[in-house]
């Protein structure tokens, strides 16, 4: 799958791309049926909530389950991927972020180059989000938010905040987030189970806490050049996969055969 003209425009403008009915239903359903089993193992690459002990992110998925093995090269996102970033490319996270109905968390304004530079040691902001809503996703549920055009900003400084959540981010500045939102103005993610949705590495984004009776869950792969990987092994690998071999795309139907 390739994206045209105007979709790689509109990324480069705006820092985000949604990709309504990327997946099937019926894709969507056989990696649904995939995270009870994933969500109840005692693993520590599975976070829980502060509060509710529910999961929050699972993270590591490609190499527990062969679902998620596939998924991780299936090429309606490794296509795109290897549009917008130099190949050769390695997986650098594989998870499904969380919000569960009741009692989902926050996300606080962030971007992830915070945490891949600082923690990971990773060069230069190339890393790339690719996100498969494996729920609707509305304005109720806890959706992403975005600031469009932040990515061309000045990259802020980040703080970490390792008290508010279970997991430790480097959080944005209040006052910096209300600059930005005032010149920009603030977006939210949402569509259909099985829409699509890249991000780059600065742009910035949060999360409200879900206090719907209906979940919210995510499927979320970076990708990141080989030429740009972490010089760093602080974090588990789950956090940050130091395997950096090559991926490249299998074949379309490979979720359903």
């Amino acid at each position: 799958m390739k994206l045209s003209d105007q979709q790689l425009a509109q990324f480069d403008r705006e820092g985000l791309l949604l990709l309504p009915d990327l997946f099937s239903l019926q894709e969507i359903e056989v990696m649904r049926a995939r995270l009870p089993k994933l969500f109840a193992e005692d693993n520590p690459a599975n976070i829980r909530e502060k509060k509710s002990k529910e999961v929050r992110t699972a993270m590591g998925l490609h190499l527990r389950d062969e679902v998620f093995s596939k998924l991780v090269r299936h090429p309606r996102l490794l296509e795109p991927a290897m549009q917008i970033l130099d190949p050769p490319l390695y997986v650098q996270q594989v998870k499904v972020n969380v919000k569960a109905a009741f009692c989902g968390e926050p996300w606080h304004w962030h971007y992830d180059f915070a945490t891949h530079r600082y923690e990971d040691g990773v060069p230069k902001p190339l890393a790339l989000n690719l996100h498969v809503f494996l729920d609707e996703v509305t304005e109720f549920n806890g959706p992403l938010y975005f600031i469009p055009g932040s990515h061309k900003a000045k990259t802020p400084s980040a703080t970490l905040d390792t008290v508010s959540t279970s997991y430790p981010l480097w959080v944005v500045r209040p006052e910096t987030v209300t600059s930005l939102a005032k010149n920009r103005g603030i977006v939210s993610a949402t569509g259909r189970a099985g829409t699509g949705l890249i991000f780059g590495d600065v742009m910035l984004h949060a999360s409200p806490s879900n206090i719907s009776p209906f979940d919210r869950r995510i499927f979320s792969l970076i990708v990141n050049p080989v030429s740009n990987a972490l010089t760093r092994h602080q974090r588990p690998d789950h956090n940050h996969h130091r395997d950096l071999s090559p991926i490249t795309p299998i074949d379309d139907g490979c979720l359903l055969n």
